[in-house]
């Protein structure tokens, strides 16, 4: 069959499964099996595919329709111009998370001389710690993670960004840590119990303690704020995630705790509530 035949086939069918962007995601999973950009297969439209390769890209345009996420067939997903290896064991980076990166950045680009230990608490992937490290390439990166399957893979990340001055630690949040950090950066899990199973398909295959956050979504932002504050240095500040609708309860959470100071909200691309920066 050939290429452009291919396409046509997988997209119709992804379409009439009513899998959202079936034209992209079927050239994606394509040139990720041959292992060639996109623009490949525009210009060898013609090409006959190998057996082998034809029955790996319809056993992955099933395992799209069965609602398997793309990232997770491909091993791959782009983050803060990066790519990052995913698989089950971990939460997809989205790119709302790029703006938490992006606001930790703006803070160390005010002293450009000095060398900041960054705290990423539920890694994950390890996208986030690992942009940071890679990006303010002075810091100290420690990576936390309580599964010991998602260090694996924030581990493996590392390696294939060339990233160095980066650290992992097996910890349930502050548990296992005994040192102080400049920044401390996290994507908890923030989903409320009972609106996981309402979510789509794809993202009920994404492991669940990504993604609970307890009956109110808000169980680890109370254990972290709890607490944050003593592994800080002087000056130093702490970004959350937050889910679009929670600025005013993790803001409250903040408040309840004198401690905290100079609280304010960053809204992402789309204009959702998407960063807590505070201290």
């Amino acid at each position: 069959m050939e290429i452009k035949q291919a396409l046509i086939n997988a997209s119709n069918n992804l379409k009439q499964n009513n899998i959202e962007n079936p034209i992209q995601k079927s050239k994606i999973l394509l040139s990720s099996i041959m292992k060639v950009k996109k623009e490949y297969l525009i210009i060898h439209d013609k090409d006959e595919l190998e057996e082998n390769i034809l029955n790996e890209y319809q056993k992955g345009i099933l395992e799209l329709i069965s609602g398997k996420p793309l990232q997770y067939i491909t091993n791959n997903q782009e983050f803060m111009k990066m790519n990052f290896y995913v698989d089950e064991r971990v939460l997809i980076p989205r790119q709302d998370t790029e703006i938490l990166v992006e606001e930790a950045i703006k803070e160390c680009k005010l002293n450009a001389e000095k060398k900041y230990k960054i705290l990423d608490l539920c890694t994950g992937s390890g996208a986030i710690g690992i942009s940071l490290a890679k990006i303010i390439k002075k810091s100290e990166v420690l990576c936390v993670d309580i599964s010991n399957d998602a260090l694996e893979v924030a581990k493996k990340n590392a390696i294939q960004n060339e990233v160095k001055n980066i650290k992992f630690c097996k910890s349930d949040l502050f548990s296992n840590i005994n040192e102080k950090f400049d920044i401390i950066v996290s994507n908890p899990p923030y989903i409320k119990e009972e609106v996981i199973k309402n979510l789509d398909k794809e993202v009920q295959n994404e492991p669940e303690i990504a993604l609970n956050g307890g009956k109110d979504g808000l169980r680890y932002y109370k254990e972290i704020i709890k607490v944050a504050h003593k592994f800080l240095n002087k000056n130093g500040k702490i970004f959350l995630e937050i889910g679009y609708d929670q600025k005013n309860d993790v803001i409250e959470l903040l408040k309840n705790n004198s401690v905290y100071k100079n609280i304010e909200c960053i809204k992402d691309l789309y204009g959702n509530d998407r960063v807590i920066k505070t201290m």
